[in-house]
């Protein structure tokens, strides 16, 4: 894959980057080296007190940005944990830029770090910890129509 590049949703309805779900954030996600990038603009979809976005499609927007860095681990996997610190209210109609990072890993674990930010201020962070799974994991749980094209996805390397 080259250093700069534009990620495949997890997968058409996926609430956070899915293209065809109307009522999910979206999210264009690109590669840069080490880190994932995706530039979203909140919006009523997304409002939590008048002309802020919920917390809730914050939390979500940093799960599924932290999510794309499963490409450059070349591996799936599943979120365990995640935490969010709000730093400041996040306008509405405001672009921001959502960057993820592995911080590091281990033979089953993925520390993963989010950023939101603005005009070089930080509006909120994230980390969450991804248990590496395979694809016997999907099969057990998800829809198992939708498991080869996720997984044809996420082995793209153009």
């Amino acid at each position: 894959m080259t250093s700069e590049a534009r990620l495949p949703a997890h997968s058409s309805q996926c609430m956070g980057c899915g293209s065809e779900n109307p009522h999910g954030l979206q999210l264009e996600v690109h590669r840069s080296g080490e880190r994932v990038y995706a530039d979203h603009t909140f919006d009523e979809k997304h409002v939590g007190a008048p002309g802020l976005a919920h917390g809730g499609a914050i939390s979500a927007a940093c799960d599924d940005i932290m999510g794309f860095t499963l490409w450059i681990a070349r591996t799936p996997a599943v979120t365990r944990t995640l935490t969010v610190e709000y730093r400041r209210p996040v306008p509405l109609h405001t672009p921001m830029r959502l960057t993820a990072w592995i911080d590091h890993e281990s033979d089953r674990l993925l520390h993963i770090a989010a950023a939101g930010s603005l005009d070089a201020q930080t509006y909120f962070t994230s980390s969450g910890v991804f248990v590496k799974v395979d694809v016997a994991h999907f099969r057990q749980y998800a829809d198992v129509s939708t498991i080869d094209d996720f997984f044809t996805n996420f082995t793209r390397t153009d």
